[in-house]
């Protein structure tokens, strides 16, 4: 690796040539249906699409991959879910190679990690973690579709590619109707919500929960979880639950007008959890009203946890802010939480992240509403969607110019990467500054 470049730039690198090689793959007419008119702007943008694991696509998969480009798409899909450091470092390990100081640097960009130690135990139990779900997935959805698909390979082989894109929440679908099929099957949303909560509450989190089992065998002490996981699952749960109840509020007599009881609940709760960074959606969400598409611009722009399968700011950006808000109104120096105290270093983090993303956001939307016959609301949630890795669309992503293509694409990229891995990418490396100015303070707000 070039000595030059920081851990950061290798890493962006590596997803450089993975989004090359993935577009290479996908052009191929061997993996198309017969007579299918496929690009290479398509394949570039479906390849940025299935390696950040948005969901966003410009052509139909049913319709334009046969069922051998299915399986490459979704091998493409499930890298990028899983993160290349974590493939890169199982196939180090299989090859004997020392996972050196480089290595490790490279592993705590992509993880977005503080520390590097434990990192390559990280990856294993990442790995490990997630083809342990996927196989429970496979299991129940490909029984469960027998009473669906008329044999055992067609059920099991759309349980595999469901059960794929619910747990990376990619979003990607070989129904050419995602999960409206499935609009009154309570069975499969259960299941699928199940896998995308999984895959988008953050690895650490899942890794700290089977810790805490393997605890509760051997010990009669407790076990102390740390403050990571106790906000990001908090203020993942709070926004599920905050969707969910804004949902079936602002369409009860929208979208929902009609419904029994049961399917409003379900479709509400559903919507709430896709947003976090899926795709998935059991109605067409451009019959939603302005309100729940403007709330579900707002929750895609939040995201998934950090250290997960999705994008965005991050739950806990989100909370950090929020709580730094309060704080500050309550003419405090110090957050707390949990019994722990915040880092003022989390603090302007956090906040740098979120103003990173709202410029990021605001010049995106500026420019396709230049450049895109759309309203704006289209824009915003097309923008939301690609910058959470969420997938979901009003519909326009196909008719979209080839410069409005790009900056989807931007929006998809940065958003698997993370602000914090772009911030460091135009730093590069950290210089030490040999003096310092005399402070003076300025007036804000």
């Amino acid at each position: 690796m070039p000595h030059q470049f920081s851990p950061f730039q290798i890493l962006v690198l590596f997803y450089f040539a993975a989004v090359s090689i993935s577009a290479f793959l996908l052009s191929l007419p061997i993996f198309h249906q017969p007579g299918v008119d496929f690009s290479m702007m398509d394949a570039i943008f479906t390849a940025v699409s299935a390696v950040s694991v948005t969901g966003l696509t410009v052509v139909s998969i049913v319709d334009t991959f046969n069922p051998l480009g299915t399986f490459v798409l979704l091998f493409i899909i499930q890298i990028g879910g899983i993160g290349l450091m974590t493939i890169s470092t199982f196939i180090w390990l299989i090859l004997g190679k020392k996972i050196g100081l480089k290595e490790r640097q490279l592993i705590m960009a992509d993880q977005n990690q503080s520390s590097l130690a434990g990192l390559v135990e990280l990856m294993k139990q990442i790995l490990y973690l997630i083809l342990a779900i996927e196989a429970v997935g496979f299991f129940i959805l490909g029984t469960y579709y027998l009473t669906y698909f008329p044999t055992a390979a067609e059920a099991f082989y759309h349980a595999m590619f469901a059960t794929i894109s619910a747990t990376t929440n990619t979003g990607f679908d070989i129904t050419g109707q995602s999960l409206i099929p499935f609009a009154h099957d309570y069975f499969v949303q259960i299941v699928h919500m199940m896998l995308m909560i999984l895959g988008a509450i953050g690895f650490p989190v899942l890794i700290e929960v089977k810790r805490y089992f393997q605890h509760r065998r051997k010990h009669a002490y407790p076990y102390r979880f740390s403050l990571f996981a106790k906000l990001t699952t908090s203020t993942y749960f709070i926004l599920v639950i905050a969707g969910f109840l804004l949902f079936l509020l602002i369409e009860n007599d929208g979208l929902f007008a009609g419904k029994v009881w049961h399917d409003r609940l379900f479709a509400s709760l559903f919507q709430s959890v896709t947003s976090r960074s899926s795709g998935l959606t059991t109605f067409d969400v451009s019959e939603l009203t302005l309100a729940s598409q403007f709330v579900l611009i707002i929750l895609m722009f939040i995201g998934a946890s950090p250290s997960s399968v999705g994008g965005g700011i991050r739950t806990t950006t989100f909370a950090v802010i929020l709580l730094a808000i309060y704080f500050f109104a309550k003419g405090r120096n110090s957050i707390k939480v949990f019994h722990r105290e915040i880092h003022h270093e989390d603090v302007t983090k956090a906040f740098v992240v979120a103003s990173v993303a709202i410029l990021l956001f605001v010049s995106s939307v500026c420019f396709l509403a230049y450049t895109e016959p759309f309203t704006l609301t289209e824009i915003m949630f097309e923008a939301a969607s690609a910058f959470g890795t969420c997938g979901l669309s009003l519909g326009i992503t196909p008719e979209l110019s080839t410069s409005g293509k790009i900056v989807i694409m931007i929006l998809m990229f940065i958003g698997r990467i993370g602000i914090v891995t772009l911030l460091f990418l135009i730093r590069g490396k950290g210089i030490k500054e040999p003096y310092h100015y005399p402070k003076e303070r300025v007036i804000i707000g």
